[in-house]
């Protein structure tokens, strides 16, 4: 809808407008969202039936929100995603500070306006985009950041008596006045400047160096908070929980299939990555699971939480890799290999914070079992799970293939062209032939990635060694690795 053709109070009123409050907006909007079956939070995936019904019964209440949870858990795309809730324009008394409502005003400055000009006030109109605020808590706030302070220079630029509120130069918040107001990672505030929240969000009023003024203020709050802060770096005082009406949890995907919506809808990829590099939907989910494993991993901190910012970023890292030896190849298209998942690892170490005894392992260490536990997790969900083989004392199908490492050993370079690659694999007798038996509709780049899947997997059930080599990674024989590793070898 194009901006309303109304320039002053007089047209507002002869419209028809009627005030509303943000909380009865929002309410109203929502309403009618959900009787024409929108979904408002359409891009907020995998919270259909647990935190969006909750964020809707909150605005039905005209609740004040606080979104408690871990990192990477869309805590703030929630609150960005309810500015389309409000209506797309509004109209506010040109040139005031805190977006006065023309029927409503709050400020000296607006009210003296229409005082004077009456009907003839100039009208402007805000758009809803611009009526989102967000403020990042940090140690460093403080009350004048947020609610205002008395303005030295514009009292003397004007001639203004301190005694004159125009000296007062608002905060954030109240220049949110008509808008949402989002302040990220609650926590951090000090317990001082929460205190200076109670009047807002009980009375919806403030106060400023002690003027007697009151600015009833109308403001939708969304609070994010991470529950690690409670313990680690500061609270959110119980004054200030009580007066938010509502507390809301999110939760990390539940499932691999949405955990893969997510990334897919996050990650950016330029057109020519999407162009040159073929990403297999097993590679995909192993991504996906490897974020799982980390969420149950020893040495890692669950506290801290693992970021859905992981496997978007490892995705990236991973069509980077294949898009990186394509382009050292100059080829115009290829497939990333299960060996690219090594270029994940600085995807991942950044993304989590590691216990005692995952510290004493590194990060690098660490990042490497979980793509092991992936790996070792995917393999029988393709092939014959040699621990069931063993168990059932079944004949071995991989024997042909293990047979071959005694008298040979594998290096897969990490920059081998797919030519190469596909040689090397092609070269070890059966083991093509063994994907065909199991997999006969798979493609040509299934296949050579099916036939790398059998050599990782077959390493992390200990039928095969396998070593991480600075230019790629090698396969050989176990016990002739056993007996033939040098000194950096026994050290790994």
């Amino acid at each position: 809808m194009s901006k309303p053709n109304i320039s002053t109070l007089g047209e507002l009123k002869a419209s028809g407008y009627q005030s509303k409050s943000i909380k009865d907006e929002l309410r109203d909007n929502l309403i009618a969202s959900m009787r024409k079956r929108e979904d408002v939070f359409h891009d907020i995936l995998g919270y259909e039936n647990t935190v969006i019904p909750d964020i809707e019964r909150a605005i039905l209440s005209r609740h004040n929100i606080n979104l408690l949870g871990l990192r990477g858990q869309a805590k703030t795309s929630i609150a960005r995603s309810m500015v389309r809730l409000l209506d797309e324009w509004i109209p506010v008394v040109a040139g005031s500070d805190l977006n006065d409502d023309p029927l409503q005003p709050i400020t000296r400055y607006a009210k003296e306006l229409i005082s004077d000009k009456g009907d003839a006030t100039p009208v402007d109109w805000l758009h809803r985009s611009d009526r989102y605020t967000e403020k990042l808590a940090t140690p460093d706030v403080t009350i004048a950041d947020l609610i205002g302070d008395v303005d030295p220079i514009k009292a003397a630029n004007l001639k203004l008596n301190y005694n004159d509120e125009r000296v007062i130069h608002f905060g954030l918040v109240p220049n949110a006045n008509r808008g949402l107001f989002v302040i990220n990672e609650l926590p951090d505030l000090q317990a001082r400047i929460q205190v200076a929240l109670f009047n807002i969000l009980q009375e919806g009023d403030i106060q400023i160096r002690g003027f007697k003024i009151r600015v009833p203020l109308d403001i939708q709050f969304v609070f994010t908070a991470n529950p690690e802060d409670y313990t680690n770096r500061g609270a959110i005082i119980t004054p200030l929980k009580d007066r938010i009406q509502s507390q809301i949890i999110t939760h990390y995907p539940k499932s691999i299939e949405v955990s893969k919506e997510i990334t897919l809808q996050e990650a950016n990829l330029t057109e020519s990555q999407e162009k040159k590099v073929h990403l297999a939907n097993i590679l995909h989910e192993m991504i996906e699971l490897l974020a799982f494993e980390a969420r149950e991993s020893e040495y890692i901190d669950q506290k801290s939480g693992v970021s859905a910012r992981l496997t978007i970023s490892a995705y990236e890292s991973l069509v980077s890799a294949a898009e990186r030896r394509a382009i050292i190849n100059n080829e115009k298209r290829t497939s990333a290999r299960i060996s690219d998942l090594i270029g994940i690892i600085p995807a991942i170490t950044g993304k989590v914070e590691l216990v005692y005894e995952g510290e004493q392992e590194g990060a690098i260490a660490v990042s490497h079992r979980l793509i092991s536990k992936v790996i070792r997790k995917t393999f029988p969900q393709f092939f014959p799970d040699p621990e069931m083989i063993k168990r059932r004392k079944e004949e071995n199908p991989y024997e042909e293939i293990i047979r071959w490492f005694n008298s040979s050993d594998l290096d897969i370079p990490s920059d081998a062209t797919d030519a190469k690659y596909q040689e090397l694999l092609i070269g070890i007798p059966g083991l093509l032939d063994f994907v065909k038996r199991y997999h006969p509709k798979a493609d040509a780049s299934e296949q050579f990635l099916f036939m790398e899947l059998i050599l990782h997997g077959l390493a992390e059930f200990s039928l095969l060694s396998k070593h991480q080599l600075d230019t790629g990674v090698n396969f050989k024989d176990l016990m002739n690795s056993m007996f033939s590793f040098d000194e950096d070898d026994f050290e790994q």
